[in-house]
């Protein structure tokens, strides 16, 4: 599904006013059980620092790659991290560590897979349970991958991470906008706030919603940019994607001046069938191209069916490591102190 266009589009004739008029009052109603969901709840803690990398849109802000940053950054002070995802779009519920070897996209999603290439990975339906369960495992450091919303488990380190493209769309909460919660109320509960750039973005507005409530945000503000982290093969390439944001991979294949002779897009998380790869692989074959998708979407593909298929892996690459190390470091002190 893709996202209304008025949930991104500039005023006027594609926002369409009268729509986002008309789901107003479910919005408020969203956001009213969301806040009472959040308020009513005493968060625990477990064991082990927890850091949470959340978002308040919908869809794609580059959550995952941040997640592998941080691993990466604690496992460089000795800190061995295992992830923890709702396991979106598997069967099991959990808690549950992660097989690669074993367990399949549709046993447990296709983050939780792709986390399990850096390291240990759980999943929970249940975030508090999983945590409980990571702790008795004897992991030390829990890196959340979403679960902002989730108000069971208490976090000692809460990021935001935003696309910076995109921001927060028209400000508006699901229905009416792409929000999971308002603005102010999110940001209230976060540490820091993450703005992921990919490629050329459009310039910066001022004006927009994120803008105006960054600008009364008082925690600090990190940058960091989505760049590839490999070579993409060379001839004409036919890519497809089915995750948050399409359009970034394409934009990034573009920018390594790759030739791109068609992209095609699926829901996000989508399972690919027999029959979608089969219809790829002849478009390709018309194209006289090969096929390319992204990691999470590589994750999902049948184990027989990746042989033929090329992957582009990305990385968060942040432009003042060192901040994102003081609040990593911040974190830990805090797990520490309350053990």
């Amino acid at each position: 599904m893709q996202p209304p266009r008025f949930w991104y589009g500039a005023e006027g004739r594609e926002s369409a006013p009268v729509l986002q008029l008309l789901a107003q009052p479910l919005s408020w109603i969203y956001g009213a059980v969301t806040a009472a969901k959040i308020g009513n709840v005493t968060p625990e803690a477990v064991a082990a620092t927890v850091i949470c990398v959340g978002n308040l849109p919908v869809g794609g802000t580059g959550k995952t790659p941040v997640v592998r940053a941080i691993r990466s950054a604690l496992a460089g002070d000795g800190i061995a991290a295992a992830t923890l995802s709702r396991g979106h779009g598997g069967r099991f519920a959990g808690p549950l560590k992660v097989d690669a070897t074993q367990h399949t996209a549709a046993d447990v999603g296709d983050e939780p897979l792709l986390h399990a290439r850096d390291g240990a990975a759980w999943i929970a339906r249940d975030r508090l349970l999983g945590a409980r369960a990571m702790a008795a495992d004897a992991v030390k450091a829990i890196v959340m991958d979403d679960g902002f919303q989730n108000p069971a488990l208490a976090k000692d380190l809460a990021l935001l991470v935003f696309d910076a493209s995109a921001g927060a769309g028209n400000g508006r909460v699901v229905p009416a906008g792409p929000l999971r919660e308002p603005l102010a109320a999110g940001l209230a509960r976060a540490d820091a706030v993450i703005l992921m750039q990919s490629g050329a973005e459009a310039p910066s507005d001022d004006h927009s919603p994120l803008a105006r409530a960054l600008a009364a945000f008082r925690g600090p503000i990190l940058h960091a940019t989505l760049a590839p982290a490999g070579e993409a093969p060379s001839g004409p390439l036919v890519a497809f994607a089915g995750i948050g944001r399409p359009q970034k991979f394409y934009d990034t294949l573009t920018g390594l001046g790759v030739s791109l002779a068609d992209a095609i897009s699926f829901p996000d998380h989508h399972p690919y069938t027999a029959a979608d790869l089969r219809r790829l692989r002849e478009h390709a074959s018309a194209h006289g191209a090969r096929l390319i998708t992204t990691e999470k979407d590589f994750v999902r593909l049948p184990a027989a069916a990746r042989a033929d298929i090329a992957t582009l892996p990305v990385a968060a690459r942040f432009a003042d490591p060192a901040a994102l190390d003081a609040l990593l470091a911040r974190a830990v002190a805090t797990a520490a102190e309350r053990a």
